[in-house]
Order: structure tokens, then sequence, then C-alpha cells
């Protein structure tokens, strides 16, 4: 029989491994599972820069030993803590290099399905392993939450795509691409698939695009009016970013108001200049219907001021983001989701990150409802790693126990909630 271990973890970006870099620390038993980084080399276009200045795209250990600004210094790469767009591929490299430091036993194994027993969780995995743990933390990133606008969605996978589809472009060269979105995952591809030697063609239902402002000079006036935080500047971030506690009491209603509306996925202003004037752009353009002619995708675009437009494209790019969903998680099934309770589909938790569902945890983007708009960043797996591996070992079980067959009995909760 096999030995039930106290905690696992599934996913291995910024939070998993701030998680268990902290659990470690803490000498909690866990094992952890995931590929390193794997929404960041899988789903984001090569040659891009982060949104986060330097400052906020830490991982991080216990005593803040690794931090990116040290690891840039001992690789020689160029870094400051604001006003130097960090590389994806520097940001990728160091979350691989923490991960060999810090959590070498990550278990490179993909979590096919998620099942409740008697003491907890059977965790199954892609080569018929089944791991028992008391304890779950989910952490699997943004990937499973791709959104498809419903006007795209029925087109075949050859003319329409989501962004986080394409690390590489290539295969676009001297092709028409239209990609729909004004945020960081639209503009990003722009000038990437222009370099590319693509014909790209921005779409975007805002009038502008709502760049981030770029860093500068600040006075000690403007630090006052507007506090800088690991989100940027401006009271709201910074109290996003010091108190999620206190968010996390104040109203569900209030709550998701905030996470919806506050620091929307807006591109960061390294791209202004190599977008603007350059690509061409539909702006205040919402998709009426898309339609397949001659192998090529039909746009039929309704603009402000009740005027249309027609735009022929040999791809489309879905730049639309991400929207969590729990039913969009491969391993969960009934047993788990008829039991979630949930806020628009994604969990209510504790302050200790708890779902309904007794040992069950959930942190990055699916906590933001429940703790604030740090949590989609990866700045939000500071608070999130020392909060929860406080609790955990607190809480921990001691000793042994082998893995038995019966169910878990839970109370019936609801997934979409209220």
């Amino acid at each position: 029989m096999t030995e039930i271990v106290d905690v696992a973890i599934i996913g291995a970006g910024p939070y998993g491994l701030s998680i268990a870099a902290h659990l470690a620390g803490q000498n909690v038993d866990f094992r952890i599972f995931g590929s390193p980084m794997h929404t960041w080399r899988t789903s984001m276009p090569e040659g891009m820069v982060l949104k986060s200045e330097g400052n906020g795209s830490d991982i991080y250990d216990p005593m803040g030993e690794m931090t990116l600004a040290r690891f840039c210094a001992e690789r020689g790469l160029p870094y400051k803590d604001i006003g130097f767009p960090i590389p994806l591929a520097t940001f990728i490299d160091y979350g691989i290099a923490f991960q060999q430091r810090f959590v070498p036993r990550l278990e490179d194994r993909l979590v096919s399905e998620v099942k409740p027993a008697s003491y907890g969780f059977d965790i199954y995995l892609d080569d018929g392993e089944v791991a028992p743990a008391r304890r779950l933390i989910v952490a699997a990133g943004i990937r499973s939450y791709e959104y498809m606008p419903p006007q795209l969605a029925d087109l075949p996978a050859e003319l329409a795509t989501h962004s986080a589809r394409h690390v590489k472009v290539d295969q676009f060269a001297e092709r028409e691409v239209a990609i729909i979105g004004g945020g960081a995952s639209a503009v990003n591809l722009a000038p990437v698939l222009m370099q590319a030697g693509a014909k790209p063609t921005l779409i975007a239902r805002r009038p502008a695009i709502a760049y981030c402002g770029p860093p500068a000079e600040r006075t000690l006036l403007d630090r006052i009016r507007e506090p800088e935080s690991g989100l940027g500047t401006g009271w709201r971030s910074w109290a996003c970013c010091t108190m999620p506690s206190v968010f996390h009491a104040m109203p569900e209603a209030f709550r998701v108001m905030i996470v919806r509306k506050h620091l929307p996925a807006a591109p960061g202003w390294t791209l202004q200049p190599q977008v603007d004037g350059i690509v061409p752009t539909v702006l205040g353009a919402t998709i009426a219907r898309a339609d397949v002619v001659g192998g090529r995708v039909r746009l039929e675009l309704d603009l402000l001021g009740g005027k249309k437009q027609i735009v022929m494209a040999d791809h489309v790019i879905a730049g639309t983001g991400y929207r969590v969903d729990m039913r969009r998680l491969a391993f969960f099934g009934p047993e788990v989701l008829d039991r979630l309770d949930c806020v628009n589909y994604t969990p209510r938790l504790s302050r200790c990150f708890e779902s309904s569902i007794p040992g069950l945890h959930f942190v990055g983007t699916a906590a933001a409802n429940s703790f604030g708009p740090m949590m989609r960043f990866a700045y939000g797996a500071g608070f999130t790693s020392r909060r929860l591996s406080r609790h955990l070992a607190r809480t921990a079980a001691r000793g042994s126990v082998r893995a038995g067959a019966s169910s878990a009995s839970w109370g019936k909760a609801t997934l979409a909630g209220t």
C-alpha cells in the first residue's frame, strides 16, 4: 500500500514552486506534480517581455535568498527593479533555476484525475500511479481557462486559435492574421507576428488601447498621492498588495467587482512604439459574426456609431485572455465539482485558501475573488506561500498512514454559487 503524503501540489509555476519551497522550510511532508514554468514556456510568444516590473516578478523562498535581482546579477543579465522590461526567457530560466535549487523533488508528471478518499484525496497520475494525500493545493495556472469568444468557437482549429497556442509564429509568415483583443495577450502578439513576416490586424473593442504607463522619476508628493506596490502605483493597488486579508473580509459582491475592474490585462508600455501607427488596428469594434469563405475567415465587425466593417484573414487569433472556471480543470469530475461551493465558477475560499471541501486549497488566479487582484500576478505568490505554509505546518498530520480504498463523505455545496 502507498504511504499517504500530508500535502500534494498540482502545478509548478511561481505559486506552486513558492509554496513548495516554504513547505520544505517548514518540514511539511509534500509531493509536487507538474512541469516547471509550464504555462510560461508553452503559452506565451517567444521574444515577449513581462508586463510586471522586476521587483514584482520574484518567486519566493522562505529566506528571500533567490530573488530575480540576485539571479540576474549572478548570471550577468541586465536588471532593474523598475524601468527595465524583463525578457520572458530570463523569467523562465529564473523559474527553472529556482526549482532546481529549492524544489529538487518536483515530479514532472501529469495529473489525470483527483478523487475524494476517506483520508483526503487520491491523485491519479498519467503513468498509472495513484498518489494519496491528506491535503491538496491546486496551483494549476491559467492554461485551462482559455476564453474563446462564442463567435469564434465554432471555427475550425486551422483557422482560429487562442493566443495561448502560439509560442512560435513563424508559420504565419506572409499570411494575414486578425488578432482579437486589446489586452496584453493580443497586443504582445502583434509585433512578434510582424517580425515573423506576417500581416497582422489588431481588432479591439475599446476606442483606444490602454497601455500601462511607463515608469518615471517620482517626487515625494507623487509617492504620497500614488504609493508604489508590487502591482504598480496607486492607493488601490497598494491596498490590494498590503491588505489581502482585509480584502477577504469584504462583502463578496464588492470583491468580485474589484477583481473584475481593477488592473485589467493592459499591455505593457514597451509595446506602444511597436504597435501604434505600425500595426493596422480597428478600434471600437465587436465581432458580429465570423464565417469561413474560400478557406479564409470573414469577420463582420460592428463599429461605434452603428457602422460595419469586413475584415478577411487567413487566420484569427483570439487574444481574449482567460476566465477561471472550475469545470475546465480536466482532473476534476462530478465527485469534486458537485461539492465545490463557488461564485461565478471560482471557489469560495477561507482565510487559509481552503475551499468548501476540507483539505482542498486553491491559489493563484482561482483565488482572486477571495483575496484580490494580486492573485492574478506572480507577486501574489509571496503572501500566498507564507500564509498557506504556516497554516499547513500548524495543522500537519504526524506519523505515516497507509492509503485505504474508502471514499470521503462530504456535504453538498454548489458549483455556480450566487
